[in-house]
């Protein structure tokens, strides 16, 4: 899948974030400059793909997300979500809001705050790239409300992460539990959902 068939008419405002991360995100250390000519692929479109998969007018949270990866992606992908961006460290809670207001997004909330600090709940939970998945429970579905679900962004290692997070899920209120794909890509995105 391409960034065009992605993110459609909301390509050009992708493009402007991918400005953004490349200078400014680097610059303060929220990518690494070698993430930059991987920014496309391994970044916005790894994230973008998983878009279908997302109701339309969820509230969704993005906890750790760091320099915005999903929930900053989806957000200007799918303006019908609310997306809420959950992030202790001050540096890149300026940075992301620095990006809402530049690309003028209305649909998103910067929160600054540590995922078990958090009191609300969300339809659509998700993360990528933040801990492994017994510990991303613990953290992430207590935000999910009934009936929702978590989509955490993982690498190969998300069938042995499921293994062996199984039982501190059922625990944490997970109904059912599967590794899927997205995206026609080289490294297509794996993807852990958890639904409540």
């Amino acid at each position: 899948m391409s960034a065009v068939e992605a993110f459609g008419d909301r390509l050009g405002a992708v493009q402007q974030f991918a400005d953004l991360l490349a200078g400014d995100g680097v610059e303060r250390g929220l990518i690494g400059p070698r993430e930059v000519p991987r920014l496309w692929d391994r970044h916005l479109t790894n994230c973008g793909v998983v878009l279908p998969r997302v109701p339309h007018a969820a509230t969704v949270a993005d906890v750790g997300t760091g320099a915005g990866l999903p929930g900053l992606v989806w957000a200007i992908g799918r303006p019908d979500l609310q997306v809420t961006l959950i992030e202790p460290l001050l540096r890149r809670t300026s940075f992301l809001q620095e990006v809402i207001d530049t690309l003028e997004l209305a649909n998103v909330t910067v929160l600054r705050a540590r995922a078990e600090d958090v009191q609300e709940t969300y339809q659509v939970v998700t993360a990528r790239a933040v801990a492994p998945m017994a510990k991303l429970a613990r953290w992430c579905m207590p935000l999910v409300e009934p009936g929702g679900v978590l989509l955490a962004l993982k690498g190969k290692s998300a069938h042995e992460e499921v293994d062996a997070a199984r039982r501190s899920l059922g625990r944490l209120g997970a109904k059912d539990v599967r590794v899927r794909t997205y995206g026609d890509l080289e490294i297509p995105t794996t993807v852990v959902e958890v639904s409540t």
